[in-house]
């Protein structure tokens, strides 16, 4: 066994699927430990240092949502990945594990190729080291060095408000942004703007890089598409 590998933690009250994920990430060079409830997920998060944690919403003893709050509480975890990979489709289950502080929300039944990818997107986002300011996920690349966003072979440069914007989303993706965050973190101070603000910027990027990369979540924000 490789002890430099990526150690990811499997939690699933389900044992068929913890298999099926053990399976998928062992042929792809990981570690892999497991816990069949919110409770125990939280005792190996505090006794380890894993790299990502993949976690059920509904399981004994403890929700999923409620584990990862507590995990998030533990030092050492500010930044781990966590997954909620999930049965349950709701918007309003899917920005509760965001509030709670998942980096990605995927439900069930799992693509693997497909899974494995986007797990592969996050930990390779998460160990950029701070020199690499660049984002890079799919065909789309952030640079703020240069303020140009590249996207399927073609080179944007958006104004700095559209850019900033992006940079939001693209830091978490996957992840529902707020309206109000948005206005906070790239307005700021700057109270001067309109309840419509946001809006008419994401339309203006939807322009520019198309419809496909952000997506609305009707009454709460917007999210970056993976």
């Amino acid at each position: 066994m490789n002890n430099n590998a990526k150690h990811i933690l499997v939690v699933d009250d389900e044992p068929d699927i913890i298999e099926i994920l053990r399976y998928n990430f062992v042929n792809e060079g990981y570690r892999v430990s497991s816990a069949s409830n919110g409770e125990e997920a939280i005792k190996q998060c505090e006794n380890n240092q894993f790299d990502l944690v993949v976690l059920d919403v509904m399981m004994p003893k403890k929700d999923g949502i409620e584990a990862c709050r507590e995990i998030r509480e533990i030092v050492g975890y500010e930044h781990t990945i966590i997954i909620f990979l999930t049965a349950r489709g709701e918007e309003y289950s899917e920005i509760a594990g965001f509030d709670a502080g998942a980096d990605d929300y995927i439900t069930k039944p799992i693509k693997p190729r497909a899974f494995l990818t986007r797990v592969k997107s996050l930990l390779k986002r998460n160990e950029r080291s701070s020199s690499d300011t660049s984002i890079n996920i799919g065909d789309l690349n952030v640079n703020p060095d240069s303020y140009i966003i590249e996207k399927g072979g073609q080179k944007f440069q958006l104004p700095k408000k559209e850019f900033k914007l992006v940079e939001l989303l693209a830091s978490s993706p996957g992840k529902v942004f707020t309206r109000d965050q948005v206005l906070s973190r790239i307005w700021g101070r700057d109270l001067i703007v309109g309840d419509r603000t946001v809006d008419v910027h994401i339309r203006k990027i939807r322009k520019k890089l198309g419809n496909n990369l952000i997506r609305t979540i009707k009454g709460v924000g917007y999210k970056l598409e993976i």
